[in-house]
């Protein structure tokens, strides 16, 4: 048995509004007691962390562990082993940053080698958060998932590498839902509408009609597999909360109807805010954006507007929010960013806390994570100063406990 004693802290639970000095027990990987004064088991390990703010880990639920930018030479000219490799230092990264558990949503390669990583994290091989894998993003042919755009005409031909999961219609789509569970999916993701960083669609434009998406959301619930969509605008988000998907990734064309609507089906919102809004803030002759292609230049113009002002009916909204950050297509130990991009937003501290614990919980149907409560596993993080009076302080991560193992800080 091993026991760790972590005193000195003012503990936030994940789901209250405010933290109070309190002292965690853990042993193994649980935490066993939570109380104003405890005392130690004689061979425990004391972890003082004065001047720090503890909460449970934190949960990235929208990861690209695999894939880094630019991302058309990135998924054109790197094989699956050198893509697995590469991921090995985000995954460090990612954990030391604070986010024991991430859920990666689509590795941007034919083969399956978020699977083989979040095994090997499983299994104690490799150093990183835990793992929860859609392999692809399923997509429409020219859709957000397609690719192929990427490559020159004369390679348009019947083969199509950078098609990736690419399907159409309901046999095709049945199919694909299919062999991504065989090969050990725990979520199927797809895309809805088109996106940013494709050269082909257009961010606010469905690309699968609802009797698609009512089949592919289907398939995966018949084996007991979630379903989430990439989507910003409301038509894709529509067609996706109808058909019956546990969250939206994105969201940000979101109208306060179909927010509404979201609402009233329970369905999560990950709006990966840092991503998106970072650029959309930008005036068009930031140096920023000089190497930023000039088609996904054009959709930021075309939906600068929106997207700043959808940010804010989120905030005003009910929606249930869920953490996440799209790290891949940023560098991913930048993502302890979306923190403080959520509260400029309008979103207050707590419920952007809540997003990346209890919430995300909820969504990735975790019960064991998210909270510091006796019996739950012990994954827990710690900052110096107060997240709820200065986001900021999520940035600073200097203690990092997985299942009652420490990482990062005193005694690692």
């Amino acid at each position: 048995m091993t026991a760790t004693l972590i005193t000195g802290a003012n503990v936030w639970d994940g789901m209250s509004d405010f933290a109070a000095p309190r002292q965690v027990l853990v042993v193994d990987d649980r935490i066993q007691l939570v109380a104003d004064t405890l005392v130690a088991p004689a061979d425990a390990r004391v972890v003082d962390l004065s001047g720090h703010t503890l909460t449970p880990g934190f949960i990235d639920c929208h990861t690209h562990v695999s894939v880094a930018p630019p991302l058309g030479p990135e998924l054109a000219g790197k094989s699956s082993t050198a893509k697995a490799l590469k991921s090995l230092p985000v995954l460090k990264a990612l954990l030391y940053n604070g986010f024991t558990t991430v859920r990666d949503l689509g590795c941007g390669d034919v083969d399956y080698p978020t699977i083989d990583l979040r095994d090997a994290v499983a299994a104690g091989i490799i150093e990183g958060p835990r793992m929860v894998v859609a392999p692809h993003m399923i997509s429409a042919r020219g859709g957000h998932g397609d690719f192929s755009g990427f490559l020159a005409d004369e390679y348009q031909g019947a083969t199509r590498p950078l098609e990736l999961a690419a399907a159409d219609g309901g046999d095709e789509i049945r199919s694909r839902v299919r062999q991504e569970i065989r090969a050990g999916a725990d979520w199927i993701k797809f895309a809805a509408t088109g996106g940013f960083a494709s050269p082909s669609d257009d961010p606010g434009r469905p690309t699968y009609s609802q009797d698609e998406m009512d089949i592919l959301v289907a398939t995966a619930t018949d084996l007991d597999i979630p379903v989430t969509p990439h989507s910003y605008g409301d038509e894709g988000i529509q067609r996706a909360v109808r058909a019956g998907v546990r969250s939206i990734e994105h969201g940000n064309l979101a109208s306060a109807e179909t927010l509404r609507m979201m609402e009233d089906a329970g369905v999560f919102m990950v709006p990966t805010q840092y991503a998106i809004l970072s650029g959309a803030r930008r005036p068009a002759d930031d140096p920023f954006l000089a190497d930023v292609p000039e088609y996904a230049l054009r959709k930021f113009r075309k939906y600068r507007g929106p997207l700043l002002d959808a940010a804010e009916r989120l905030a005003d909204s009910n929606v249930r929010i869920a953490f996440g950050t799209d790290a891949g297509m940023f560098p991913h130990h930048e993502n302890w960013r979306e923190f403080p991009m959520m509260v400029s937003t309008g979103i207050s501290p707590l419920r952007a806390l809540q997003a990346a614990t209890s919430v995300a919980a909820e969504l990735l149907r975790l019960d064991a994570l998210g909270v510091i409560a006796e019996g739950k596993v012990a994954d827990l993080v710690a900052m110096p100063g107060d997240p709820f009076a200065d986001i900021e302080v999520t940035g600073q991560v200097d203690f990092v406990m997985k299942e009652g193992v420490v990482y990062k800080g005193k005694a690692a």
